[in-house]
């Protein structure tokens, strides 16, 4: 068993707080939600899903830096920053459409993860976007922003 540097320690716990401080910020944004009276809701408020999620992530973050602490560092490697790429991209496009740019963050990080297959792509791009939709729009009753793809839908 080796013994990490104070460096690595300092790294673990830097990443392992940046990510806690991002979730609590989520849960903060999640609070601004609008409340849904009682006589409407049927189910769980719009803030507990991503607050459940957040606090999911935090638990995770806190095991993780515990029981499995960084041991090595590696470099920034091109799918990383492809990755960051996408992500960028991703949160750019969701004022056009949420689906569109889903499909577009899908497919790009397929690619940047090494997918050459043309027809997995498409797949990808084109399968997760309209699951995703389908399954919160028809299954949960949920509608998403006004966007050029959801338009088409909602008429």
């Amino acid at each position: 068993m080796t013994i990490p540097s104070n460096s690595t320690k300092f790294s673990n716990i830097l990443v392992s707080i940046v990510i806690i401080i991002i979730t609590i910020a989520a849960i903060y944004i999640s609070t601004t939600f609008k409340k849904m009276p009682p006589i409407l809701k049927r189910g769980i408020q719009p803030s507990d899903f991503p607050q459940l999620i957040c606090g999911l992530i935090i638990f995770l973050t806190i095991l993780m830096s515990v029981f499995d602490p960084v041991q090595k560092l590696e470099s920034v490697t091109r799918q990383t920053v492809y990755t960051f790429i996408a992500i960028l991209l991703f949160v750019c496009l969701v004022p056009l459409d949420l689906f569109l740019s889903l499909g577009i963050f899908a497919t790009v990080l397929a690619i940047a993860w090494g997918e050459k297959k043309f027809a997995r792509l498409c797949c990808i791009g084109i399968a997760v976007p309209v699951s995703v939709f389908f399954l919160f729009d028809l299954v949960f009753s949920i509608r998403f922003p006004r966007g050029v793809l959801t338009n088409l839908w909602y008429g």
